[in-house]
């Protein structure tokens, strides 16, 4: 950090980055040399065809250009893994010796085109071993010619070319945001971050129909994505080090923490026994949310014995009397539903697959367990659930009855209006409720669904008094503060573990970059020893490093944005206004949002790193929205959202049976621990 300027641009890539990258081409070109010079050796003197003395010369001028190249690798390594992450002075000299590097490969091109030339025109008569061995070396110089290449489209940065500039006396990224310049300058900058975002969206998303509701999407995620970046002089490698840091430094304080009671009351008392209850209703409609993935999370629930109990099913041609819609042409999503949940065929309502951005796929069934007509919600499982999940602009949702500002996450309050109407408009519900009248409302839902879920029951609250709802693993950024506590009545989320998705929403994000920076600006150590011992740490625990991480004299440095060199930022960003006092809270552009209803937060009881055989306890606890205003790096951030980890979680509480850590086990079980 900052990242590296080259050739008239800013790269995707700091000056302390060549460590690992140089290593291993230093690592390749040494073994090409040793073998070059191998096959010199053995060859030397063999070469008397005609045109002998032009392979000959191919290898003594390829020997010559390695060394070049080895020597330079050296020095680039050995410079690159001078200085800190913030300190780049002594390692000012790696442009230059990039340059060097770069011309290198003018040479080494024209060589590999005239030994290909050579090979194919000049090796008749020759022995054929001395021509297969000029013919490795041109085909080991073309692979690594091409590899260049491709890592240089990686680092490329589209929003790395260097604007015309203030005199040299104003130095770019120090700028008054109040002056016309400075305004217009960042102006165009943002323009043309979100011009490229959306590109780049476009081409990932180049399958999906290019529609209005499309673009507007792409339109939206772009403005958030390239207005998060848009302060900061990060390099992917300076993330990954802060990470690393930063779940060093949690671990750290995790473990001077005295360990939390996770309920002061005894068994018997009533709020004990309403968390015991609510644990196994819970674990009931989980698997309803779970079942709504269809046949993809079946089979990765049950690995050995999914796709032979589906294979059956899929072909079957199904009955007309099911209004079966889009997506399951041959029945395999409605026959994992039913495998999944035990219901019967005269059980389902309605069952839809349709899936578009804002349109996710859900189903109404009878319940007649728990006598509810149940509504399932399924969560991400494609590429326009994804456009759904980071559509997170707040948009307005008027709800009567709730005092306060009331608003959402666009993209799930989009699809909880899409499922409203149909269930009113298209009398789904009213069906529903004319085959069992006493039955009331329940609808789940995980991530994705979670978030929808809990949006629709709002919306349907008025009309359904007795509504409950169950989200599992919900997004943090869903609804404001007024809705959150209006829901607390009906929703329950199930969190589990150190779950990122209801830790993610703007403020969140912005308090995580911010400690971010905090931990890069205050090391004292090189990036390459941080990655290396992070690595070490991440694979095989240990104690975290003593890394400094706290600010000592910095905060007054770091009241604005860290910057590059040459790089168009702005002063006063709105992402760094709260570095000087740690607990204040991060001020942005985009509204607080919060997790919906009551929390029920499930952990791990013990150590975090265990053996993969050992048996895993659970522990369940009532929690509040605070617990879930920081994001917490681990490894197992993004498994516990996993569906399948959330049921198991969850049965584990209520079947009281033992569970192993392993993820192909298979059981369900573990031991009850509330």
């Amino acid at each position: 950090m900052p990242g590296m300027i080259a050739f008239g641009r800013r790269w995707g890539i700091a000056s302390d980055d060549l460590v690992f990258s140089g290593s291993f081409e230093l690592f390749v070109r040494v073994l090409w040399w040793i073998w070059t010079l191998a096959l010199y050796t053995l060859h030397k003197g063999k070469f008397d065809c005609s045109g002998g003395r032009v392979l000959h010369s191919y290898l003594v001028v390829l020997l010559v250009l390695l060394a070049f190249i080895i020597l330079s690798l050296c020095a680039i390594v050995y410079v690159s893994a001078q200085g800190t992450i913030t300190n780049p002075g002594p390692r000012r000299s790696i442009p230059v010796l990039v340059y060097v590097r770069a011309m290198l490969y003018v040479p080494e091109l024209i060589w590999a085109i005239l030994g290909a030339i050579w090979v194919s025109d000049d090796s008749r008569g020759c022995e054929p071993a001395e021509v297969g061995a000029v013919i490795a070396a041109v085909v080991a110089s073309w692979i690594l010619l091409l590899s260049t290449g491709v890592g240089v489209l990686f680092v490329f940065d589209p929003l790395g070319s260097r604007l015309p500039g203030p005199p040299s006396q104003e130095q770019l990224g120090v700028r008054d945001l109040e002056s016309s310049e400075g305004s217009q300058l960042l102006s165009t900058a943002r323009s043309v971050a979100v011009r490229v975002w959306e590109s780049r969206l476009r081409l990932l998303c180049c399958c999906l129909p290019q529609d209005e509701s499309h673009r507007a999407a792409f339109s939206s995620i772009a403005q958030l994505v390239s207005g998060f970046f848009s302060d900061t002089d990060l390099v992917p490698s300076d993330i990954a080090v802060g990470l690393a840091l930063l779940h060093q430094e949690q671990d750290k304080k995790e473990q001077c923490r005295d360990p939390d009671e996770v309920l002061s009351h005894s068994p018997s008392s009533p709020i004990a026994e309403d968390l015991e209850a609510e644990l196994e209703k819970a674990a009931h409609c989980m698997q309803f949310a779970i079942a709504a993935y269809g046949w993809p999370m079946y089979v990765y629930s049950n690995p050995l014995t999914g796709a032979c109990k589906l294979s059956g099913d899929c072909c079957k041609t199904q009955s007309a009397e099911y209004d079966i819609v889009g997506g399951d042409n041959m029945g395999c999503h409605f026959s994992s539903i039913l495998h999944s949940t035990g219901l019967q065929y005269r059980d389902f309502i309605y069952v839809s697959f349709h899936n578009q951005i804002y349109e996710i796929p859900f189903f109404v069934a009878l319940d007649h367990k728990r006598e509810a007509v149940l509504v399932a919600i399924r969560g991400t499982l494609s590429l326009r659930d994804l456009l759904t999940d980071l559509s997170a602009d707040c948009e307005n949702l008027p709800v009567e009855g709730v005092s306060g500002t009331c608003y959402a996450h666009k993209g799930m309050s989009q699809a909880a209006g899409y499922i409203y109407k149909k269930l009113l408009n298209d009398g789904i519900l009213n069906q529903a409720f004319t085959i069992a009248p006493e039955y009331k409302l329940v609808i789940t839902g995980h991530s994705l669904g979670g978030g929808t879920a809990s949006l629709l029951a709002i919306l349907l609250r008025s009309s359904f008094p007795t509504l409950q709802c169950y989200a599992f693993s919900p997004p943090g950024g869903l609804m404001s503060k007024a809705l959150a506590e209006y829901s607390k009545d009906f929703v329950v989320s199930v969190v589990l573990g150190k779950d990122l998705v209801p830790r993610l929403s703007y403020p969140n994000m912005e308090d995580l970059k911010r400690r971010i920076l905090k931990m890069v600006s205050n090391c004292n150590k090189p990036k390459y020893r941080i990655l290396l011992q992070g690595c070490w740490y991440e694979l095989f625990g240990g104690d975290p490093d003593d890394f400094p991480t706290e600010m000592d004299r910095r905060e007054e440095e770091l009241s604005q944005p860290l910057l590059g060199e040459e790089t168009l930022l702005i002063r006063g960003s709105s992402s760094y206004q709260s570095l000087a006092s740690e607990d204040s809270p991060v001020h942005c552009a985009h509204l607080p949002l919060y997790l919906p209803g009551r929390i029920l937060h499930i952990t791990e009881d013990g150590p975090s790193r265990r053996s993969c055989f050992s048996q895993v306890r659970y522990q369940a606890e009532w929690s509040s929205e605070t617990a879930f205003r920081s994001v917490l790096i681990s490894p197992r951030m993004i498994a516990d959202h996993m569906p399948d980890a959330v049921l198991r979680s969850l049965n584990s509480m209520t079947q009281d049976r033992p569970f192993n850590l392993c993820p192909s086990s298979l059981s369900n079980s573990h031991l009850n621990v509330i």
